[in-house]
């Protein structure tokens, strides 16, 4: 199956458009009415999935949900909160929602989920990172399982993941073009052309050339460029003290794996789907017994791709954090220094965890493509089998 290359770029240029609006916000502080089977009680965001009546969280419950609260995505900027005075200090982001007509109103209105949003007559409460319709007092019905059963409107807020991704296709555009424009001044590049042209150097010859093919690796070459630097830009801004984790979010890394999975399905040869469908060479009771084998290895590509990401991002992030808040849990001159030069020992580490995941997943990525548009030719092999000499005993 080969489509033509307008086709695929028109395809590409549709889903990277609408990559910003597939994110789902969190809170860090909800506090709402639920309705559960006997009565309505005001029950923590943190803790809604447990019981009715919780008790207040102890410091290591606070320090779990803090963790949990820098993993997940926000409807709005918090650079730190006064926990004494209750006091958030950063800016809201818009909110949109389809719920019988379009919604544009600020996250401001939700108070970070402590208060219901009304906006034309509707009433709408942030809890457990998801928007739910309630009415004037904020109230949630409960199910058995303490999941809420309110209807919850189309979600395509601009929350802090989105704004990121953005901030960064601006921050690619702004060093690309400026790397162009320095070639017209002479063959070496100025400024930050000469930090990009090693990375694209290295993409091209150590990744795209030998996976691919020096023959086709080139209509492939914005792809896996725009991947890697994305990733790593990514992962370098989720290293900085403003608590974006964007590349440790399931959802993000399973947009940019489909996306390798749609330019390797559309750029596949006849070759590639003959392995799929009809492998040659195999006896024909096998071929049916592999053919859905392969169809489940086109998933599991994709699949791979994500989880390695997303895992390996996360589980960074939670070291980190979780080493920074034994410092505070362990108040004595020997814990403090211990752990803070720890903390930045894995956080070096991570710097080169941010390039190296960069790296893994366009490679990856070229791998699977290379072994979509590469040709195969069994007659020759098979010719070139029965056409050796003889060996001689």
């Amino acid at each position: 199956m080969v489509l033509p290359g307008r086709i695929v770029k028109n395809t590409l240029t549709a889903l990277f458009a609408v990559v910003p609006f597939i994110s789902f916000a969190n809170s860090a502080n909800d506090t709402v009415t639920v309705h559960s089977e006997n009565a309505a009680v005001p029950v923590h965001a943190e803790a809604a999935h447990h019981a009715a009546e919780q008790e207040p969280l102890d410091g290591q419950a606070k320090n779990k949900a803090f963790i949990q609260h820098h993993l997940q995505d926000a409807y709005d900027f918090t650079f730190f909160s006064d926990e004494a005075t209750g006091k958030h200090f950063g800016f809201p982001l818009p909110v949109v929602l389809i719920d019988g007509g379009l919604k544009v109103f600020s996250s401001s209105k939700f108070e970070h989920g402590e208060k219901p949003a009304e906006v034309d007559g509707n009433y709408y409460m942030l809890h457990h990172n998801k928007i739910y319709k309630t009415d004037a007092a904020g109230t949630l019905n409960l199910d058995a399982h303490h999941h809420p059963t309110n209807a919850m409107p189309l979600d395509f807020s601009i929350t802090k993941n989105v704004v990121t991704m953005l901030i960064t296709a601006i921050i690619m555009f702004v060093l690309f073009v400026g790397l162009a424009k320095s070639y017209t001044k002479g063959p070496i590049p100025t400024g930050m052309g000469r930090v990009l042209e090693p990375l694209i150097i290295f993409v091209r010859d150590e990744v795209a050339i030998p996976n691919i093919g020096e023959k086709k690796y080139r209509k492939f070459m914005g792809y896996l460029l725009t991947v890697f630097f994305f990733i790593l830009i990514l992962n370098l801004i989720g290293l900085t003290p403003l608590g974006i984790n964007v590349t440790g979010n399931i959802a993000i890394t399973a947009c940019l794996a489909l996306f390798t999975y749609f330019v390797t399905q559309f750029s596949a040869n006849k070759d590639y789907w003959k392995h799929i469908f009809w492998m040659p060479d195999v006896p024909v009771p096998m071929k049916i017994a592999l053919i859905p084998i392969e169809i489940l290895g086109t998933l599991t590509k994709p699949f791979a791709l994500m989880i390695r990401l997303y895992a390996n991002i996360s589980a960074g992030h939670i070291v980190v954090m979780s080493l920074i808040s034994l410092i505070f849990f362990f108040k004595n001159w020997i814990a403090g220094p211990s752990f803070f030069g720890l903390t930045l020992f894995i956080s070096v580490i991570e710097v080169l965890v941010a390039f190296l995941q960069a790296f893994v997943f366009t490679m990856l990525s070229s791998l699977f493509i290379g072994m979509a548009v590469q040709d195969h030719h069994h007659e020759e092999d098979h010719d070139g089998h029965t056409d050796e000499e003889p060996i001689i005993i």
